[in-house]
């Protein structure tokens, strides 16, 4: 069988606070999507979303696309970045343009998101992502192409994503200093959202909850765009040091036990069943555990009493988050979860319990190429960041007015280009 042949190569990088992950895609000549090789390693340098070691994460940055690349056997120069902290915000910015009842032309509608650009005021942040949403005719929303229709007002919705300009840009360098171009910088929600919901939910309204390390980023999507989202700076992490404090063990014992023992759900048979803290063969190493038996062995039901203990104070984060934002007030919305928290045992019907809403786990579409280890919710966001550039994205950060050339509707401009871009039109 001959092999495919890919006409555009392409890579991505989650930049995690639990790990950082890298994947290469192309664009075959039939237009699929194809997995050309993936990794992923520890992260380092990373707190809660931040750049706290540049030196470390750069490192790690470049560890993990060298796995990716050596997988591939091909090598990229420029990137697609991930990012779920540096204090992400996200709104809708109406903007509307008399018309005068004649029929909409292509200069119409470029005309209006120039002056919908020049309109957004960032308050001293960066914008990440400025795109047209949908379009409203005479009030009328819901409008995909407005070209070629008549309406005395033509209208659309910008989406902006904000994000502090500082994080940004140690982000950016440590992706710079591993020999790398960033292409865009693609908040973590949009790219989780491409990869784990269907157009339908995002039509319906559904909440996406990315639960991740260090950090709970709650979006709200309705009307089929991402409409709100808020930043919880809890994770699963605190779980696990939660664990390590309660029984008096190392963080890499409290790993093992949440990921390999623990659950959101009780049973009646947990407070029979010892569990060992240790690994197989790593017996005699390490403190004993307190309430741990001669054995260092805990009763399971302790472990899943720290575990539903923290899961119940995220619970109550993000049920204020939706309210918040208004989503507690509609009825039979879903909420996804995603984000390597996601994979806990449990964790659904816990939730479901825990907000009154169902619940779902979100889970990485099988693209072709796509190893069997990166198809956990731990790894939506980066199987997002590809599906998002691969839909090449309309960014009105790079229009420049029609009159004076020609817009070109095409992918984000590289990274290095976005400064320039905020001081001169904002």
């Amino acid at each position: 069988m001959a092999a495919t042949r890919i006409s555009k190569v392409f890579g991505a990088v989650n930049i995690g606070s639990f790990r950082i992950s890298a994947i290469i895609a192309g664009i075959s000549e039939s237009g699929e999507l194809v997995v050309l090789g993936s990794g992923h390693r520890a992260s380092q340098g990373i707190k809660r979303g931040f750049v706290t070691d540049m030196a470390a994460a750069t490192y790690a940055v470049r560890d993990a696309i060298e796995r990716a690349e050596r997988m591939a056997d091909v090598s990229v120069q420029k990137v697609w970045i991930g990012c779920s902290g540096a204090g992400l915000a996200s709104r809708l910015q109406p903007f509307d343009a008399e018309i005068g009842g004649r029929r909409i032309e292509q200069e119409d509608i470029d005309q209006l998101l120039v002056a919908a650009r020049d309109a957004i005021q960032p308050d001293g942040r960066m914008v990440l992502h400025a795109q047209p949403a949908q379009y409203r005719l005479d009030g009328a929303h819901g409008v995909g192409d407005p070209c070629g229709l008549h309406a005395e007002r033509l209208g659309v919705d910008i989406h902006v994503m904000l994000a502090d300009g500082a994080p940004i840009r140690n982000l950016t360098e440590a992706v710079q200093s591993a020999h790398l171009e960033v292409e865009a910088v693609v908040g973590s929600p949009i790219a989780a959202g491409q990869a784990c919901l269907s157009p339908e939910e995002r039509d319906l309204g559904v909440a996406l909850v990315e639960f991740g390390a260090e950090v709970t980023n709650v979006s709200l999507y309705a009307g089929g765009m991402l409409r709100d989202m808020i930043s919880i700076p809890i994770g699963s992490a605190d779980i696990t040091d939660a664990i390590a404090s309660a029984f008096g063990i190392r963080r890499y014992q409290a790993e093992r036990l949440k990921c390999v023992n623990g659950s959101a759900i009780a049973s009646p048979h947990d407070h029979r069943e010892m569990i060992p803290v240790n690994a197989p063969g790593e017996e005699g190493t390490g403190p004993i555990a307190r309430h741990a038996d001669d054995k260092n062995r805990i009763p399971r039901a302790e472990l899943i009493g720290v575990i539903t203990g923290q899961l119940g104070m995220l619970m109550e984060e993000v049920s204020k988050a939706l309210k918040v934002m208004q989503f507690s007030s509609q009825r039979g919305k879903q909420v996804v979860f995603t984000g390597g928290g996601a994979e806990l045992v449990g964790l659904a019907d816990y939730a479901q319990a825990a907000l009154g809403r169902p619940v779902r786990i979100g889970r990485v579409p099988h693209l072709p190429g796509l190893a069997e280890a990166h198809l956990k919710p731990g790894f939506s966001t980066l199987t997002g960041l590809v599906l998002y550039a691969a839909n090449d994205p309309v960014d009105i950060r790079s229009f420049a007015r029609p009159s004076n050339r020609t817009v070109k509707l095409g992918w984000n401009t590289m990274f290095s280009r976005i400064f320039q871009a905020v001081r001169e039109y904002f």
